[in-house]
């Protein structure tokens, strides 16, 4: 834990891999939708990574990440109540028999996305994520990251015209 708080990227990756069953668990006896306890369980362990630093070492890190992922769940729960959805016709559902070229475009698509994350600057690339795939607020990030609003901003910014461009090279070289 120590060294994941002075910054060791193999060290939070440790601890998040053997924290994440305990904090799906956690998540899922909390939020009784298996989809919403998925969601706050990564955003609990994007939360982690952001926010080690903010771990004082006052109480067990156990207790804190506990507190991290009721927390998010509570987050979760708020966004879910806050948007209203309706089911989706049976129609609409995926079928078993699924157009399987589909969900292989969908899989490719995916690891394009995640390649092209990894090629851009790091703070950008957590920022981006953050907002666009975690719903976070740039008041939010700010506050997890200890970066001005400002720059949280313009990270989400350049990071959105990079990983962009990125993805248009990569659709150009496959054309």
């Amino acid at each position: 834990m120590r060294r994941a708080k002075d910054g060791d990227p193999k060290a939070l990756a440790a601890l998040c891999e053997r924290h994440a069953p305990a904090v799906e668990r956690l998540a899922r006896h909390f939020l009784h939708d298996p989809e919403d306890a998925r969601d706050a369980a990564q955003e609990a362990l994007a939360k982690l990574c952001v926010r080690i630093k903010q771990f004082r070492g006052e109480a067990r890190f156990s207790t804190w990440l506990h507190r991290l992922v009721v927390n998010t769940c509570r987050d979760v729960a708020e966004r879910r109540r806050a948007r209203p959805w309706e089911p989706l016709d049976d129609e609409l559902r995926a079928a078993p028999d699924a157009d399987p070229a589909r969900a292989a475009g969908l899989s490719e698509l995916r690891a394009e996305l995640c390649s092209s994350l990894a090629g851009i600057a790091p703070d950008q690339a957590r920022v981006v994520v953050l907002k666009d795939a975690l719903g976070f607020s740039f008041d939010e990030i700010s506050a997890a990251s200890g970066m001005p609003v400002g720059t949280a901003k313009c990270y989400a910014h350049r990071g959105r015209a990079r990983l962009r461009a990125r993805l248009e090279s990569l659709e150009r070289s496959v054309a």
